[in-house]
């Protein structure tokens, strides 16, 4: 059923998506991509949950797109698929969606991180990597170039010349090097993956979010504008902003020194 594909749940305040086929090393299907698609809108939609999770079941996060069906449709077809149009209906979106949801997403990589998955897990905004984790860039094993945000996030990330290494050789990059790298906020034991994914979720859950979608948008908006034009971003989401209850409300409990109580408006 394309329903279990994507298993979803909700834990104080955060939306939990793990994708769930496990047998496949949760790589990306057409139902799969569908699946997300309608969870993500769940989530989004849902007042009740103020972050998300994304993570996969079983032994590895994704293993990017599922080369079995693409060897089908070859076969189906008689000659070779659409990437592109794959691209334009399915992982861009996909990519675009998590870059621009309000909401923060933390993604949970546990096990392998490869080729679209692992350019799907650094779309989100936080990534914590358990310790047996790797992310591989695993286009060029297969003679492709780069996509699904690759060639975007990861020099931005890491520098041209890990990012070169990482695309050009394919070889992975554990979860202690992806964290020595700044190719994810940190690196955890296998254990504690994914309270420590939750427990960021859910302080950021509690946090003003209408103020992290703001935060989000402008570092975002950075990559393609200069100075002028980011300050006068910063000046018209910081008016937005101070006319918010959350910031009313930090102001309050900072005079009266207590934990301020967000309530994301």
């Amino acid at each position: 059923m394309a329903a279990d594909l994507v298993l979803r749940e909700t834990r104080n305040g955060v939306a939990v998506l793990t994708l769930n086929r496990p047998q496949a090393l949760n790589s990306f299907t057409v139902e799969m991509h569908a699946a997300l698609g309608e969870a993500l809108d769940r989530a989004e939609a849902d007042e009740a949950a103020r972050a998300l999770v994304l993570t996969g079941a079983g032994r590895g996060f994704c293993a990017g797109q599922d080369l079995a069906e693409r060897a089908r449709m070859m076969a189906e077809t008689g000659g070779p698929p659409d990437l592109g149009e794959s691209l334009d209906k399915r992982y861009n979106p996909l990519v675009r969606r998590l870059r621009g949801l309000e909401k923060p997403v933390v993604c949970a990589v546990n096990g392998v991180a490869a080729g679209a998955g692992a350019n799907i897990a650094l779309a989100c905004d936080i990534v914590v990597a358990g310790r047996s984790a790797t992310f591989v860039e695993a286009f060029s094993r297969v003679g492709l170039g780069m996509d699904s945000g690759g060639s975007y996030h990861l020099p931005r990330l890491v520098g041209r010349a890990r990012a070169l290494g990482m695309a050009l050789l394919g070889e992975p990059v554990d979860g202690p090097t992806a964290a020595d790298w700044g190719l994810v906020w940190a690196c955890v034991d296998d254990d504690a993956l994914m309270d420590t994914a939750l427990g960021l979720a859910a302080r950021l859950a509690a946090g003003p979010t209408l103020a992290l979608g703001i935060i989000k948008g402008e570092i975002n908006a950075a990559d393609g504008n200069d100075l002028d034009a980011q300050l006068d971003l910063e000046r018209d989401m910081q008016r937005i902003a101070g006319r918010t209850e959350d910031y009313r409300e930090g102001v309050r409990a900072f005079a009266e020194k207590r934990k301020p109580v967000f309530k994301g408006r």
